[in-house]
Order: C-alpha cells, then structure tokens, then sequence
C-alpha cells in the first residue's frame, strides 16, 4: 500500500505543538537547545521512516497498519501505511483513533503526581491512609510512590486467562476495579514493599480508586479536567464501562490465529470491552494528541519539574521476573538504544493495537506511534515496531 509522508520544518513543528493552552502547575517550557547539546541533531530520517512502515497490510506477517509521527528540535516527519480493514482494503486512516493500552499510565501518574503537587497526596504516605476500607492490613505500609513504580508487591487480579481463545471468550465482560482490588488484595504479597519491581496493572488500577477518592470525581473526569481539556486532546477519551466500539475514524485491529493447513486466520479484535484495563490500559487517542502530550508533558506543562522527576527516576531494584535492573519509573520507562542514546516513554498493547509515546529528555527527538499488531500481546516486540523505534531515534 501507499505510505504517506510528510516533512515539517521545525520551527513550525515545536510552535504548532507546543502553543497549546498551559495546564495547571505550569512551568516555562525548555529554552531553545544548541545543536551542539542536542542529544538527536539530526532531521527525521525519512527513507528509514519509509521503510520501517512499508508493504503492510492484509498479507502482511506483522502488521496491517501503522500510524507514525516523529518530532522534535530537528524537524518532524509524519505517514501511515496499510490498511483500514482487510476485507475493503481501504487506505489506512492516518489521523485515526485507536487503543493506546498502558500508555494510560502515564496519564495517571500525571494526575497523582499534580496532586502530590497541591499537597493532596503524599507520596510516601501508605495508600492505606487514602483507601482505609480498601487496603487491608497486609499492604498496610505500601506507599502511593510503590504503586506509581511498580515496586507495591501487591499480585495481580485473577483474570480469564493468558491465552488469547480464553480472553477471546471473555471480551465482553464487564469488571468493577473494585473486585479487581479485592481479589488482588486477597493473596499473599509477592515481595516486600519497595524491594522489588514488578510491572502489574493492579498497582494503577488501585491509583485509579485513589484519583477517584482524593478528588470525589470519576477517574475519567479527573483526567479530562486535569489533561484532555486544557491541552485540547479532543480525539482522546476513556470509554463507558459498557463500550466496546471505538467511536469516530480508526483503523480495524486483527489478531492472527494459525490454521491447521499452516495458514492463518485475521480475526477481527476491534470490538472489546477493556473496563478491565481502566486506569491502568483502557484510554483511546490518535498519534497527533499523545504528541501534544508527550511534549507538554516532558516540557513540564502538565507536572511541576519537582515532581516530574518521579517520571524520569528509576527505583534502585531489581526486576522481580527476570532479575535484572529495573528500568520502569512512575508512567514511563527508560530506554537505552544501541547507539547509547537514551529514550524515556511509555508502550501499551490491546488486541490488534501496539501503542508508544517516547522522547529524549530534551525533547530533540519525539516518537509516537500505532501498529495494528497482528499479535498485539506477544512476548516480543512487534519487529514493525521495532523498526520505527531504530530509524525515528537514528543519528
């Protein structure tokens, strides 16, 4: 299929973003930067970029989609490729919505962290004291700064299963966070609080309850008052509890499923209840507004620099599964590529959708993107993915 692009001056690409309504706590957005002290100084590498996205669609093995738009101090680029559905085989939507999984989380920790701002939340207060007939006396001494870096200890909710037949089976189920909790809360703990970390949504969906307490509004509306509006993330939402469609223009997803004779299955995973994933996994945007977010936020527009730093600091613990040095903050994660550089962002996956936002600290390179993932939930990274990651972050 045809892949779209589009070369952005610079100067064009940092205003158009960054002139956006100011939030709450806000700061001055970083000063012009050198290019001698840029960490990327280069422009966008389109011929790399083009390639990265190219040939995708009902044939392909990885993807049948993908939305890309890399920014930054150096200039911008933006394209798509594929295909919207594989039945039509019409000409992926560039400008649409889809489900952005665990990116949620960094909307969440912005949230919190502004609260811990305005002296409402105090991070290294037990959660017990915000959630007293929630929390039980077994996580009686996990901090809300433990939920935000995954190192709580608190285990995961039992869900339908890992396989995908079995969350297949289970996709229109409707779950309450509250039972999520109290199944969770009803285990031993994995380790003690602080000692290790361990990436489990149960840790945001309990921050979620906390948002919900602390401003005696709805989490959704938390995040709309506190981000989506003053930032004008108009294409950005939560859904219903009861929703499974995604409203307005988007592409399909699809989950390959293995055929007896060797061939494969696309089975169409669009329509899903995600009230599972909530806080944790469930928000809707589209590549231009988590843009506008990524650069409000590292430009400390969203949460004040004191707090912000929380984003950027990495426990000093070690992964819980495979013992090696963690690498996840409050909301986001650290990446060091090949090269050295180093990216800070976040990923998220739902069936059918692949979802990242991730930057420099600087802000001399920007990254977001969608690949409709063919196996969305896989272990490894989506080698589509993976390609955009190496050629948007290339010197």
């Amino acid at each position: 299929m045809n892949t779209r692009t589009r070369m952005l001056i610079a100067t064009a690409l940092v205003l158009g973003i960054a002139s956006g309504p100011v939030v709450a706590h806000a700061a001055p957005a970083p000063g012009p930067v050198g290019a001698a002290t840029r960490v990327v100084s280069a422009p966008p590498n389109t011929a790399a970029l083009e390639r990265a996205i190219a040939g995708l669609g009902a044939e392909h093995r990885d993807a049948t989609a993908a939305l890309v738009r890399v920014g930054g101090t150096s200039g911008g680029w933006h394209g798509s490729s594929g295909v919207a559905d594989v039945v039509t085989e019409r000409e992926a939507v560039e400008q649409g919505r889809f489900r952005a999984g665990s990116v949620t989380k960094a909307f969440t920790s912005a949230v919190v962290l502004q609260l811990a701002a305005e002296g409402r939340v105090d991070l290294d207060r037990p959660v017990r004291r915000y959630l007293p007939g929630t929390v039980p006396d077994a996580y009686g001494t996990v901090t809300v700064r433990q939920l935000l870096n995954y190192t709580s200890g608190i285990p995961a909710a039992d869900g339908p299963g890992d396989s995908f037949e079995a969350q297949w089976e289970h996709r229109f189920d409707v779950t309450d966070p509250h039972d999520q909790l109290a199944d969770a809360f009803a285990k031993k703990p994995e380790f003690a609080p602080g000692s290790a970390q361990h990436y489990l949504n149960i840790n945001y969906t309990v921050l979620g309850v906390l948002i919900e307490k602390v401003t005696g509004i709805p989490y959704e509306e938390a995040v709309a008052r506190r981000i989506l509006r003053p930032l004008g993330l108009r294409q950005t939402s939560f859904p219903e509890r009861t929703q499974t469609r995604i409203h307005g223009p988007h592409n399909r997803g699809y989950q390959a499923i293995p055929k007896a004779d060797g061939s494969r299955e696309l089975r169409d995973v669009t329509e899903w209840n995600s009230s599972d994933r909530w806080a944790a996994g469930d928000i809707i945007s589209t590549t231009a507004d988590l843009e506008r977010f990524t650069v409000a936020l590292f430009s400390g527009r969203i949460v004040p620099r004191a707090q912000l730093e929380e984003m950027f600091t990495v426990p000093a613990v070690k992964n819980f599964v495979n013992g090696k040095d963690a690498t996840l903050t409050a909301g986001l994660a650290r990446l060091v590529l090949p090269d050295g550089t180093v990216a800070w962002g976040k990923t998220g996956g739902r069936h059918g959708y692949n979802t990242a936002i991730g930057a420099t600290r600087d802000l001399s390179r920007t990254l977001v993107y969608s690949v409709n993932s063919t196996n969305a939930k896989g272990e490894d990274t989506n080698p589509v993915a993976l390609g955009i990651v190496m050629a948007a972050f290339a010197k």
